[in-house]
């Protein structure tokens, strides 16, 4: 395994950074103390939230951590299929006696600010999802003593990882839960219909390029990390499994609803945020997500007060539930104890002595 990542983890353990919630200084540090990687998500804060997270974490362990970015969004959607969405939602506003978002809010999530934060008060690791930064960039964070991630969807997003200068790709395949980190979002193609499975993605990246790959995708068992590391992978990224831990952030709601047998299927929508999302079919999927224009950040901008007040009266048929393919097994237990865990199946699988993980054949 290359030394960009080697050092930073005993196992090959990466918590996903989970934008909305799950994500927090109290489980990245219990991650990260475990022999993982533990992940702050930067997205939908503000860059104050972000450094504040950023000290508590600090506070909290002295072991590497990362730091995820959104990149800022290109102005592509239709403002008239926007409008003719908020009016579709006009009954949910009144279900839930909330008004709709604005949905010009802005479309880079305070992106140069959060950059100046990262550089001024340098983290282990930050990665990027979106997009990938220019090679200006990832070299100022290079000099830092930053290590960087991009997350990539096909060979052709890792390609333009490498030649930008990053560090590892971060793979991610179709059953990924949450949204889909596509480089570009195209509005004519159908979200459901779609993407490349882990296994295969693995494989075409890393004979695209030479960098790390850590594997994103509805991995909820060690033996699954074991068959990324077979593959190619040099990590596992896990983010369903982290979302029900003690430590989680997420909505008590959301932890449920993992394993609650309403729900019994993912699909991606673009329902809540106008971009690709995998999580649980609930009611406003069903109603809202075929008629969702390709327009994010808007539609996140949009539907937020919605998904918040669907939490308020404890509704989550109105919430966005995010969730990979492997939700069915997700185990709710400490996080460090489910790092443990997945270590110990990930060597039973490996057939190797407990503990003893030296990285993936490169």
């Amino acid at each position: 395994m290359s030394s960009a990542l080697t050092d930073l983890f005993r196992y090959p353990i990466v918590q996903a950074p989970m934008a909305g919630g799950a994500s927090c200084p109290q489980l990245a540090a219990a991650v990260s103390a475990a022999g993982g990687l533990g992940f702050l998500a930067a997205g939908y804060k503000t860059p104050e939230a972000m450094y504040e997270e950023i000290k508590q974490l600090r506070g909290l362990t002295g072991h590497p951590f990362g730091v995820n970015v959104f990149m800022p969004q290109p102005a592509t959607a239709d403002p008239a299929a926007v409008e003719v969405y908020a009016e579709q939602l006009s009954g949910e506003a009144s279900w839930y006696e909330t008004p709709l978002g604005d949905p010009d809010s802005g479309n880079d999530d305070a992106y140069e600010v959060k950059l100046a934060i990262l550089l001024e008060d340098p983290v282990p690791v930050v990665s990027f999802t979106f997009g990938c930064p220019s090679r200006a960039v990832l070299e100022a964070f290079a000099g830092a003593g930053t290590r960087t991630v991009v997350t990539v969807t096909s060979p052709a997003e890792a390609q333009a990882a490498e030649r930008a200068g990053a560090d590892a790709v971060c793979v991610q395949g179709i059953e990924a839960g949450g949204h889909q980190g596509t480089h570009f979002d195209d509005p004519h193609a159908d979200c459901t219909a779609a993407g490349l499975g882990l296994l295969s993605l693995i494989t075409l990246v890393r004979e695209a390029v030479p960098l790390p790959v850590i594997a994103a995708g509805g991995l909820m068992r060690g033996a699954q990390i074991a068959a990324v590391l077979a593959a190619g992978a040099d990590a596992a990224q896990l983010g369903t499994a982290f979302l029900v831990c003690h430590e989680s952030a997420a909505h008590p709601l959301h932890k449920r609803a993992m394993t609650d047998s309403l729900f019994t299927r993912t699909e991606l929508t673009r329902a809540f945020t106008g971009r690709p999302a995998r999580g649980l079919v609930n009611r406003f999927m069903r109603e809202h997500g075929r008629y969702a224009p390709a327009a994010y950040p808007q539609l996140q901008h949009l539907t937020a007060g919605l998904r918040r007040a669907a939490a308020k009266v404890g509704d989550p048929q109105g919430m966005s539930l995010w969730a990979g393919q492997g939700h069915r097994l997700a185990r709710e237990m400490p996080a460090g104890r489910l790092v443990e865990v997945l270590a110990a199946e990930m060597d039973n699988a490996l057939g190797s002595v407990p503990g003893t993980w030296t990285g993936a054949a490169s």
